[in-house]
């Protein structure tokens, strides 16, 4: 039998073959044609264009082009061309600000599939209310539909914000009929989608007031309330003469009398798209700590920016109580502070709250019976066994019973009502801890449970099915990729599934009988991946989305509803991190094109 030798060439050598292929496009070497857009012509290899795109291969196989070796191409922008042509040879093509909208309609018609998305991406991620109807129209024309999608819901999410920039001003009168229809849109009172039409006619009144009532017949006046009608409807000029109008009014004040007398469209509820949930990453210290923050949008699985904190601060507990976000304690890059910021995902603003009783940084903070508490850290000389509550009734915080240890970096978590202060550091000991304390805030007491397997300093801890989970953390040096759980009724615990990566001073946060670890440390740098533990299966997976930035000294809680934070909508818990957030001029995307360079 004839022995044979199979030699498997690898990826290098294809994409040596298509660097030395771009040199010779470059020098005019072996090209066989020249594409030519207004004063550009480039040359080419007619078998690589073919090869990567169904537009060129289509041409030069079955059309006259094919006989010819200069073609020009109507339509094309020739800076855009030039950037695809380099694209077909190299797989990279830079997407940015000023060239995102003539690359797209090129890549469109040339049929590269992956730079449009490309682009594509890049428009959703400089979406925003001042711009989205412009880049809705844009997309929608060009057939980019998934974009399309996500214009219209963050429209149907944001109307009142979009309502205030030009782009709402200049739409045409049927483009405002398509709004304002719409059930899906989120408004907090009719009153809004009113005042937004007669704003809309008034900016260029003579020539809008014929659409006067055709746009009033989709505001649905019935929901507003009888005095503002009465009041204001009732009384606005622009109303006044046209029966249309008159009649929807006198509608609307029968439904306030009458209602099941009325069998329009008009008093019909909306139905606003429903909003995501987040998670929020807070704070920071690159060199020293910042204001930044971002969300996290857990059903797109994308990060956000949101609103900066008033004051720099990191290392601090997060906690989320009535709809609104707490940032307790920390460091603000010279002390150790017991400042309290609140944020409010419903208007995406900070504000103050009353500060705690001691300075805390690298505390545990959880919500027990409506109530924050804040537990243990460090004071700027020494680790703290303290713990404090706060009262949202009365808006004072007050000291509640010392725990047994001094804990700074120490985890928290509640559990049957019970809070649980996990490992942590002893800094007059200068030992990371394995042991446990449970507070019962009936007895305002704390007891000590099982230890932990394994020291933890810095854990992160959460909370599913009433077993609680520490995540990694470390001991001296050594940081820990190990998880391990704790079941109150035996008082025990045992190992789960190793994350990917080890972590120290992670976020963990719960959401749909998931855990969710954000960020951390490794011990040498900082860790912008998220990892997902499921119990069912006992097995960790690595979140296609990685933050910003590498983030640590996280503080998780569980996601809520709340209102608009760019795009997303939510509550959550918040991370203290290291690192800074700057938005990206412009980003840098390398599709993946189905070359044979690419191919392994």
């Amino acid at each position: 039998m004839q022995q044979q030798f199979i030699l498997w060439s690898s990826c290098e050598l294809k994409l040596r073959s298509f660097e030395v292929m771009n040199e010779m496009r470059k020098q005019s070497v072996l090209c066989d044609v020249t594409l030519i857009a207004k004063d550009i012509e480039i040359s080419a290899h007619k078998i690589v264009l073919a090869s990567c795109s169904p537009y060129f291969y289509a041409m030069f196989t079955g059309f006259q082009e094919s006989r010819q070796d200069r073609i020009t191409l109507q339509g094309v922008d020739s800076h855009a061309l030039e950037l695809l042509i380099e694209y077909v040879y190299t797989s990279t093509v830079v997407v940015k600000a000023d060239n995102v909208e003539v690359l797209l309609i090129a890549a469109n018609l040339l049929q590269l599939t992956d730079v449009r998305d490309a682009c594509c991406d890049y428009l959703q991620t400089q979406l925003d209310a001042s711009n989205c109807l412009g880049i809705r129209d844009f997309s929608d024309m060009h057939g980019c539909v998934e974009l399309v999608n996500y214009a219209d819901t963050y429209i149907e999410r944001h109307f009142n914000e979009v309502i205030q920039f030009d782009e709402f001003s200049s739409l045409t009168h049927e483009q405002v009929i398509s709004l304002i229809s719409n059930d899906r849109i989120s408004v907090s009172s009719e009153e809004e989608v009113y005042e937004c039409v007669i704003n809309w006619i008034r900016y260029d009144r003579t020539p809008r007031e014929q659409y006067t009532a055709d746009l009033m017949k989709h505001v649905r006046l019935p929901f507003l309330a009888k005095e503002y009608i009465t009041q204001k409807v009732y009384k606005e000029p622009l109303l006044e003469g046209d029966i249309i109008c008159k009649n929807l009014i006198i509608e609307a004040l029968t439904y306030h009398l009458l209602p099941s007398e009325i069998n329009t469209v008009r008093p019909i509820p909306r139905k606003p798209v429903e909003w995501p949930k987040i998670s929020l990453v807070i704070g920071g210290q690159p060199s020293k700590a910042i204001r930044s923050v971002e969300c996290y949008d857990l059903r797109e699985e994308k990060w956000y920016l949101a609103a900066y904190m008033p004051h720099r601060r990191c290392r601090a507990g997060l906690a989320v109580l009535n709809d609104k976000v707490y940032a307790v304690g920390g460091f603000n890059g010279s002390l150790r502070v017991r400042t309290v910021d609140v944020y409010d995902p419903a208007t995406d603003q900070w504000s103050t709250s009353n500060s705690m009783e001691a300075r805390r940084s690298t505390l545990g903070v959880a919500v027990l019976n409506g109530c924050i508490y804040a537990v243990g850290g460090f004071d700027g000389t020494t680790g703290l066994s303290s713990a404090e509550m706060f009262d949202p009734k009365n808006e004072v915080w007050r000291f509640i019973a010392s725990m047994s240890t001094r804990r700074s970096s120490v985890g928290v978590g509640v559990v049957n009502g019970l809070l649980y202060a996990v490992g942590g550091y002893d800094g007059y000991t200068r030992q990371c801890l394995s042991s446990v304390e449970r507070y019962n805030p009936e007895a305002d007491t704390w007891y000590a449970v099982a230890d932990m397997s394994a020291r933890r300093s810095g854990a992160g801890v959460g909370v599913l099915n009433n077993i609680l989970y520490a995540v990694g953390g470390h001991d001296g040096p050594m940081v820990r990729k190990s998880v391990e759980a704790y079941d109150p009724e035996s008082n025990q615990w045992h190992p789960v599934a190793d994350m990917s990566f080890c972590r120290r001073n992670a976020g963990v946060v719960r959401h749909v009988g998931l855990l969710y670890v954000v960020g951390g440390d490794d011990g040498d740098s900082n860790v912008s991946s998220v990892e997902v533990y499921s119990l069912e299966t006992n097995s960790w997976r690595i979140l296609p989305a990685a933050m910003i930035i590498g983030r640590s000294y996280a503080g998780y809680n569980a996601a809520a509803r709340g209102g608009a934070v760019r795009g997303v909508v939510a509550i959550p818990a918040a991370v203290n991190a290291s690192g800074s957030i700057n938005a990206p001029a412009e980003e840098q995307f390398v599709p993946q094109q189905q070359q044979q360079q690419q191919q392994p």
